[in-house]
């Protein structure tokens, strides 16, 4: 699954996309909804690319747009929000064999989600130790998502909505969980994925969704704080290893050698004192004289 991931980049730097040999986005749709952050959880409103209109033909009507869109699926039969309706994911496997609720926009309302990368939890007993994964070339991460739109009755605005497709994990990342986001990584799935002018669901898709990632495009995945498990949260740290941070493992045994190596420079600055030789002191004749004067109060014997 994927129930949370990163963008904590500037709008410019989301909207260039580099890298993936995709057209030119020049517009962004309420861009002023989306907030940057380090840990964006469902039911907060991110940065999709989709088609400006899926089924137009005309070249000006299959430009690509970026729109800020709330996470969590609303279908566009709602008439209120379902605060308990799950709709963050949609399993690749439920796309394929048409029988749930995404088959009425999987051939028309596909889009691209935008993150640096996403937070899967490892449970170990009663823990859960999350983990963050991105692409090792520092690329902007692309996700195949669904979106829809809805008026609903307590809105004037249309309500815009997306989920991200998820599949089974590729085995390098099966230890972490059964699931993994489908990473989109070539420009041939990218382009498939976002033209929906034929408004169908075709086999090229089915073979798209049904891997996680290719092997030419590695990922790396590493622990990171436990911080990031609660909503609102926000820190740096969230998107690097764990034993990189300021209090980690590998900062303690830096921080120990430092304070041995100080040690060790102040003890090779430490002068050994000198060995006084202890000789007599030397007396002078009046204190002679009086060392042989009789107590005070008695005659000398003649």
């Amino acid at each position: 699954m994927c129930g949370r991931f990163s963008l904590r980049l500037a709008h410019q730097e989301i909207q260039e996309v580099q890298g993936y040999g995709l057209e030119p986005i020049n517009e962004w749709i309420n861009q002023d909804h989306f907030i940057p952050r380090y840990n964006i959880a469902p039911r907060s409103h991110s940065p999709v690319i989709r088609r400006r209109n899926p089924s137009g033909a005309a070249p000006s009507d299959n430009q690509l747009v970026m729109q800020t869109m709330k996470w969590g699926l609303v279908p566009h039969w709602s008439k209120f929000e379902d605060k308990n309706l799950n709709t963050m994911n949609a399993r690749s496997e439920n796309l394929i064999s048409g029988s749930s609720m995404w088959t009425s926009i999987k051939g028309r309302n596909r889009c691209v989600v935008v993150c640096q990368g996403y937070y899967e939890w490892l449970s170990k007993g009663r823990d859960k130790l999350p983990h963050f994964t991105k692409p090792k070339n520092g690329k902007l991460m692309l996700l195949a998502g669904l979106y829809d739109c809805v008026q609903l009755q307590d809105q004037t605005d249309l309500l815009w909505s997306f989920t991200i497709v998820t599949t089974e994990a590729a085995n390098n990342f099966s230890w972490l969980h059964e699931r993994q986001p489908v990473v989109l990584t070539e420009e041939e799935d990218l382009n498939q994925w976002l033209d929906t002018s034929s408004q169908k669901w075709t086999e090229k898709l089915v073979r798209i969704v049904s891997r996680a990632y290719t092997k030419d495009f590695p990922l790396e995945c590493y622990q990171v704080p436990k911080e990031v498990g609660k909503v609102g949260t926000e820190s740096s740290s969230f998107i690097l290893p764990i034993a990189a941070r300021k209090d980690g493992i590998e900062a303690m045994f830096s921080k120990q050698k430092q304070v041995q190596a100080s040690t060790k420079r102040k003890r090779d600055k430490v002068v050994p004192k000198r060995e006084r030789k202890h000789e007599p002191a030397e007396v002078s004749e009046d204190e002679i004289e009086i060392l042989n004067s009789p107590p005070l109060g008695k005659k000398r014997r003649r």
